[in-house]
């Protein structure tokens, strides 16, 4: 990789080149990579919101067949992502110098982002949810919802529906009776499946010569993140949401499990910023 002299200029200077330098190198494609990010971890997270309406409503049914639908969103911008994603390897390829392991962190910041984004948003999403189970279970199909409920007089009246998390929410957060295990293995998860592509992107890059190998391996890697979350993440959630529908638990339980969840992504996804390089290398010492 190319480097600046640094010896033979003046800190003023070396510093001003290095800002130039990132400057140029945020491009529009980079941005809406960033911006994509965002969004497929803000919708994720506020998948949670969907689920929590559903068993304040008693429709759980109803909210998950509701909560795949939103899950599209995340879906489809991962599509999308995924091309420019591989564009920005391609341009580094072509100009020696890029800082791409300084680019991928700023994607990992989009997806911190969009976690944090998603917890603040949280209270507003449980309470439009609640709303929206309740005329799918009127309307009876999705495309009926969406024309009753997408229209320019409604869309101005979602301000009123804005809820904001208050302290009392935070202060009633307390680990006991959580099995701290799970969140541990929550975030760990979280930050592997969050920096999966873009460390086998990275290892593709650092190994040319095995580029295709590596690039695939994120298959590999996002696969042991989702049977560990299909193995011991999911059951103790479905439990609990059993449980609380039954009355064997109470509301506040599943709200602060759902809080701590949504709390252990957040950790996650700053956890993928150690993970990316190490990651990496492991993979492009796997592939080679």
């Amino acid at each position: 990789m190319e480097r600046l002299d640094v010896k033979s200029k003046p800190l003023y200077k070396r510093s001003r080149e290095w800002y130039e330098r990132r400057g140029a190198l945020l491009t529009g494609e980079l941005l809406l990579v960033v911006l994509l990010t965002l969004v497929i971890h803000a919708v994720e997270t506020l998948a949670y919101a969907v689920r929590l309406a559903g068993i304040r409503t008693g429709k759980l049914a109803v909210a998950l067949s509701l909560t795949g639908i939103i899950l599209l969103v995340s879906r489809t911008s991962n599509l999308l992502q995924g091309p420019l994603t591989g564009g920005l390897i391609d341009s580094a390829v072509l100009q020696p110098g890029t800082p791409l392991e300084w680019q991928f962190h700023l994607i990992l910041a989009g997806a911190a982002a969009g976690t944090l984004l998603a917890i603040l948003l949280f209270p507003t999403m449980v309470f439009i949810s609640m709303r929206m189970v309740s005329r799918l279970e009127a309307a009876g199909s999705i495309p009926l919802l969406l024309r009753q409920s997408v229209s320019i007089d409604k869309l101005k009246r979602v301000k009123n529906n804005v809820r904001f998390p208050r302290w009392e929410m935070l202060k009633r957060l307390r680990v006991g009776g959580i099995p701290k295990r799970l969140l541990l293995l929550n975030t760990l998860v979280t930050g592997i499946y969050t920096v999966g592509v873009l460390s086998a992107l990275y290892a593709s890059y650092l190994v040319p010569e095995h580029s295709r190998a590596a690039s695939q391996s994120s298959g590999l890697i996002n696969g042991v993140a989702t049977i560990l979350l299909t193995v011991f993440i999911d059951p103790r959630v479905a439990l609990l949401t059993d449980k609380t529908m039954a009355g064997q638990t109470s509301l506040n339980e599943m709200n602060r499990m759902f809080g701590f969840l949504m709390l252990s992504r957040f950790a996650g996804t700053l956890l993928a910023h150690l993970f990316l390089a190490p990651g990496a290398q492991l993979i492009a010492w796997y592939v080679s």
